[in-house]
């Protein structure tokens, strides 16, 4: 399906601009509020092949890695978000306070 094909092209774009962001931050509250989203992006990024390779092979194999990597991004994404949840406000704190 060629939705998930856009979908993994964007998921993994934003890994891609949230780690070179991360990368480029100074401050270390910022730092993890940006790794927290680039975590979100990455399981994005498995999820989404994960039901992509569903629709493209049909094997028992197939079947079994699709089931283990849509588990392993629908972590990621939800340890992610979690993590997000909490750095956000302390982010915002930190930039209050350099300023």
């Amino acid at each position: 399906m060629p939705i998930f094909v856009i979908l993994i092209v964007f998921s993994l774009s934003f890994y891609l601009y949230y780690k070179i962001k991360y990368v480029r931050s100074k401050k270390p509250m910022e730092q993890k509020w940006i790794s927290a989203k680039s975590s979100m992006a990455l399981g994005s990024f498995v999820f989404f092949f994960a039901i992509n390779q569903f629709f493209i092979h049909r094997s028992t194999v197939s079947l079994i890695v699709g089931i283990v990597l849509l588990l392993v991004g629908a972590g990621s994404i939800w340890a992610g978000y979690r993590a997000h949840r909490y750095y956000f406000p302390l982010a915002v704190k930190e930039a209050e306070e350099t300023k």
